[in-house]
């Protein structure tokens, strides 16, 4: 089975420096086959036989831990979970390019009272669409300016997250 993980904090800003290489042969070291990534900001493809994602996860964070001494947090999904994102996605029109719009892929769903907290973060220039354990966020400012961009989701809701523009979420779908 094709999975997706998704490394929160990997080459950005200069911390958490790793080599997609090296990286991938961590991926390869766990047993996972045909591993692939894009950009360097931890997206990895990689095929192995049909499991949790919260273990693959685990599995993952644990590798990358041992290998490099980062604690990060490392989402999973399915590449059939990635291709529903995709075509179900909210806001068909109302944006003019692929980086108004992001995806936070959240370790779990949220709660009823933290859906409500996201829900109120809505304006005319924030507009979020809660699917699960996914995150539509359509942005007519900067991410930086934004509530989600500033950290609402790690300080305030205390969700693990990470998130990806519209773009890289096309693109990891193709691996």
């Amino acid at each position: 089975m094709r999975y997706i993980a998704l490394l929160r904090g990997i080459n950005v800003g200069g911390n958490n420096m790793i080599k997609m290489e090296t990286l991938r042969a961590t991926f390869e070291s766990l047993g996972f086959e045909n591993v692939k990534s894009y950009i360097n900001s931890g997206n990895l493809a990689f095929d192995t036989s049909k499991t949790d994602d919260q273990k693959l996860a685990k599995k993952i964070h644990d590798a990358i831990h041992k290998d490099f001494g980062f604690d990060i947090s490392v989402m999973v999904r399915s590449i059939a979970e990635i291709e529903d994102i995709i075509a179900n996605k909210p806001y068909v029109g109302q944006f003019d390019n692929d980086k108004d719009v992001h995806v936070f892929f959240l370790d779990s769903e949220p709660t009823a009272e933290q859906n409500s907290q996201l829900q109120g973060k809505t304006n005319e220039n924030e507009f979020i669409t809660i699917t699960g354990r996914t995150i539509y966020y359509m942005l007519r400012i900067s991410i930086l300016d934004s509530a989600l961009g500033k950290g609402f989701l790690d300080r305030k809701l205390k969700i693990v997250n990470t998130a990806r523009n519209w773009r890289t979420v096309k693109k990891i779908a193709e691996l």
